[in-house]
């Protein structure tokens, strides 16, 4: 794979990982508190499969410009990720668009879809923090949001993972903040209102012992959210970060398969 390179839009960071003769464009949406620089294997392996691939440092996150881990309206965000696909799509025109999604990079990539739906060739849901996530109502409820870092052996099985985001100085390992808290209600609800997305192919990916944004609670948003085309993959023992998993060979090959199918391959 040809190194990474990086784009500046209005303060956002953007990682390229560029592909000479791509057949598709994939668009790489990161969780809360971390940032795209973490993703590079999840790249490679869809840099092999004929992607070109893109993803943002969202704003207040990773490299990029604004106050840490404080998101005032999601909305923005998606706008801000929807400016990374015009710039992959002025790179390779009339490629198809495939978005990927984690964690709360899943709540943006769904509102994405809801928004921007016709421009996707297909939306791939990671943990997806998506239909009734607890977190947020009980953090809201309280006086001063403590300061309880993410525990890394919730992350993955693989204890190499939970070290090197413990070790990684672009994620933030302090408190949420109370307006970014907001942000998440919200945009929840937004999702939850905001219709499905269609025959748009949807693919699912969760871990059945993810802790952090538990599979029931994603259930209901994802059923919501699919117009009647899902694929779920739900990998029994798997933590939060699929795509970190100690059987992370099986959910790639999940994900290429999928995207075969849908692109044809």
């Amino acid at each position: 794979m040809a190194d990474a390179r990086e784009h500046t839009l209005d303060g956002i960071v953007v990682r390229e990982w560029p592909h000479e003769r791509p057949r598709y464009l994939a668009l790489v949406v990161h969780g809360y508190g971390e940032h795209i620089g973490r993703y590079e294997e999840l790249a490679e392996e869809l840099h092999q499969h004929g992607a070109a691939v893109f993803g943002p440092d969202h704003r207040g996150h990773g490299k990029s410009a604004g106050g840490r881990v404080l998101v005032e309206d999601f909305e923005d965000i998606v706008t801000e990720a929807h400016a990374v696909a015009d710039l992959a799509r002025a790179a390779h025109p009339g490629l198809p668009l495939v978005l990927i999604g984690h964690s709360m990079g899943g709540l943006i990539s769904a509102r994405f879809a809801q928004r921007y739906g016709t421009e996707l060739t297909a939306l791939v849901l990671s943990g997806p923090v998506i239909g009734d996530w607890y977190l947020p109502r009980q953090l809201i409820a309280l006086d001063e949001i403590p300061d309880t870092p993410i525990s890394p052996a919730s992350l993955s099985r693989d204890p190499a993972v939970g070290a090197a985001y413990v070790g990684d100085p672009l994620v933030w390992h302090g408190p949420m903040k109370r307006p970014t808290v907001e942000s998440f209600l919200r945009t929840l609800e937004a999702v939850a209102k905001g219709g499905d997305v269609g025959r748009l192919p949807l693919l699912w990916l969760h871990g059945d012992d993810d802790r952090l944004v538990p599979l029931d609670g994603s259930r209901p948003g994802v059923e919501r959210l699919s117009g009647g085309a899902l694929t779920e993959r739900i990998y029994p023992g798997a933590r939060h970060e699929v795509f970190n998993e100690t059987n992370r060979a099986e959910v790639f090959a999940d994900l290429t398969r999928f995207l075969d199918g849908v692109l044809g391959g």
